[in-house]
C-alpha cells in the first residue's frame, strides 16, 4: 500500500479538496494520520487503518476512539461542534466557518455532532464518532442522509455527568458501520450477529403522541414504514405508542433537578409506557425529526430534539438510518428504537431495514470524483 492509494490519503485528499467549502473540521491530523496508517497495516490490527473521524478537539480521548486506535483505526481529524455563545445546537462551527449541510448548503447539517455527520456524508472519512445527549448523533444522521446510532445509555463510558449523553457512530450506512462498532463494544458480542426472524415486530409512531410534525417528513417516513412491510422486513403491532413530552423533564435533568417532582412523573410514566410498547422485542419506529434541515438563521419554533430526547432520558438505543427526501432536496431520517442493552439486536434490525429500503446516494459535492 503506498500513500497516494491508501484509505487514510483518499480520505485526506477529499478533506483537502472539500472542506474549505463544507466546513466540516476543525483540525486535520495528516502526517500523523498516514504515520498510524503504516502502523496499523504493518502490523495487521483488525481494522487495517480504516480513516475516521472524531467529535470536537476533546474526541480523540473518547472511549470509543480509543478502542478504534488500538484496533488500527486511524484518526484523520477533529470534526465541528457549535461554537462558544451558541443558544442552539444545531449547526458546527468549522476552521473554514459556519459548517454546511452537504445537501443543501443553505441549510444546517444539524448538531451537535454537525462536522462529524457531514465529513462522513462526504466521504472525507469512513465512520466518526459522536455523542448524543438529545439527539446529536440521530438528527444529524438523519438530516445529512447517513446512518448515525445511540447506545444505551451507560453501555460505554460518558463523561455527561447527567447521564443523558451517550456515545455513538457515523457510517455511510449500517453495514458500513459494522467494522467500526465490532471494536468499539467489544466483548458485547458481534455486531452481525443474527437477527430475530422476519418480519420484525415494530410499531409505527409519527409524533409519539406529542410532537408537531412536518407533513411531507411524515410522508417520507410513513412510505418507508410500508415498504418495510411489503417487503416482509416488519410487521406492524397495534399498540399505543403515546408518551409525554418529555421537553420540560429534559431540561430538568440537564439543568441539575433530575429529581425535580415534574420530572420524575414524566420520567416514571414514559419509562412504564416504553416497557409495554416494547415487550417482546418489539421495535418503535418514527421519523427522527419532527422537520426537515432548516437555514441558518435559526430553528424557528419546531424542536429539531422532539423525537429523540425521550430516549436520552429513558436510556434506549436508537438510531436513524436514510428514510428518502422532501421535495426540496433533503433528507429525512427514519428512528428505530430497540429495548435497553438490546444494542446488537438493534444494529442487526437496522441492517435488515437498510436492505429494503432502497440504497442512500451521495450528496452532490462539487468536483466529486
Amino acid at each position: 500500500m503506498t500513500p497516494t492509494t491508501s484509505a487514510v490519503a483518499r480520505a485526506l485528499e477529499r478533506i483537502e479538496r472539500l472542506d474549505p467549502a463544507l466546513r466540516a473540521f476543525i483540525e486535520v491530523w495528516p502526517d500523523e494520520a498516514l504515520a498510524r496508517e503504516r502502523e496499523a497495516v504493518g502490523r495487521r490490527l483488525p481494522l487495517g487503518g480504516l480513516p475516521f473521524a472524531v467529535k470536537g478537539t476533546s474526541g480523540i480521548r473518547s472511549y470509543a476512539a480509543r478502542r478504534l486506535i488500538a484496533a488500527g483505526g486511524v484518526p484523520v481529524g477533529a470534526t465541528s461542534v457549535p461554537g462558544p455563545g451558541t443558544v442552539w445546537q444545531t449547526w458546527g462551527q468549522g476552521a473554514h466557518g459556519r459548517t454546511v449541510n452537504p445537501w443543501r448548503a443553505d441549510r444546517t447539517p444539524g448538531g451537535s455532532s454537525a462536522g462529524a455527520a457531514v465529513a462522513v456524508a462526504a466521504g472525507m472519512a469512513e465512520a466518526a464518532t459522536g455523542s448524543d445527549g438529545a439527539g446529536s448523533v440521530r438528527i444529524p444522521a438523519a438530516w445529512c442522509g447517513v446512518f448515525g446510532l445511540k447506545t444505551t445509555n451507560g453501555l460505554l463510558p460518558s463523561p455527561d455527568r447527567t447521564g443523558l449523553a451517550s456515545a455513538g457512530v457515523f457510517a455511510r450506512s449500517a453495514a458500513a458501520a459494522e467494522p467500526y462498532l465490532r471494536q468499539v463494544l467489544g466483548g458485547g458480542g458481534t455486531p452481525d450477529e443474527a437477527p430475530d426472524r422476519l418480519p420484525l415486530p415494530v410499531v409505527y409512531s409519527e409524533d409519539l403522541g406529542f410532537a408537531e410534525v412536518d407533513p411531507e417528513v411524515a410522508v417520507v417516513v410513513r412510505a418507508a414504514v410500508d415498504r418495510l412491510v411489503a417487503a416482509g422486513t416488519v410487521r406492524l403491532l397495534d399498540r399505543d405508542a403515546g408518551l409525554l413530552d418529555p421537553a420540560g423533564a429534559w431540561t430538568a435533568v440537564r439543568g441539575g433537578s433530575p429529581d425535580a417532582p415534574e420530572a420524575v412523573r414524566v420520567r416514571r410514566a414514559n419509562d412504564e409506557r416504553l416497557e409495554a410498547l416494547l415487550a417482546g422485542g418489539a421495535l418503535l419506529l418514527t421519523p427522527a425529526t419532527p422537520n426537515r434541515p432548516h437555514g441558518h438563521e435559526g430553528p424557528g419554533s419546531r424542536y429539531s430534539t422532539a423525537l429523540t430526547w425521550a430516549f436520552n432520558l429513558s436510556g434506549h438505543p436508537a438510531a436513524s438510518l436514510p428514510a428518502g427526501f422532501t421535495g426540496d432536496g433533503c433528507p429525512v431520517g427514519l428512528q428505530v428504537v430497540a429495548p435497553r442493552g438490546a444494542d446488537l439486536r438493534l444494529f442487526a434490525a437496522a441492517r435488515e431495514v437498510e436492505d429494503a429500503l432502497p440504497a442512500a446516494p451521495a450528496p452532490p459535492l462539487p468536483g466529486r470524483r
